[in-house]
């Protein structure tokens, strides 16, 4: 007995936008990750010497890391809006026939 029945007749939807997007995810993720750290090694190179510049540069480097974490964070949730909608697009099964005591009329 199998544990999920799939509706007879339904057909899959086609494959769209999800697929794309999922595939060009690993390279989105690292293209903003390599940018980021880019520019926390120039901020460490070209600003160095009076304090100013060195406060200055510590906070170009804590706003870049932030960055860095929101960028995954929206690739992870683009991500996983991808395999919601391929799952959403999948074939749809037919939960097992559940008797109500009460339908259309009360019970007598």
């Amino acid at each position: 007995m199998s544990a999920l029945k799939k509706l007879p007749g339904f057909s899959r939807a086609p494959a769209g936008l999800e697929w794309t997007v999922l595939r060009r995810l690993p390279m989105i993720a690292l293209a903003g990750t390599v940018l980021c750290i880019a520019g926390m090694f120039a901020a460490t190179l070209f600003l160095d010497g009076d304090p100013v510049s060195i406060k200055f540069a510590t906070t170009i480097k804590i706003v870049l890391a932030s960055v860095v974490v929101l960028h995954w964070t929206v690739v992870f949730t683009a991500a996983l809006l991808c395999m919601i909608v391929m799952i959403a697009k999948g074939p749809a099964y037919v939960a097992d026939a559940y008797p109500l005591i009460d339908s259309d009329r009360p019970a007598r």
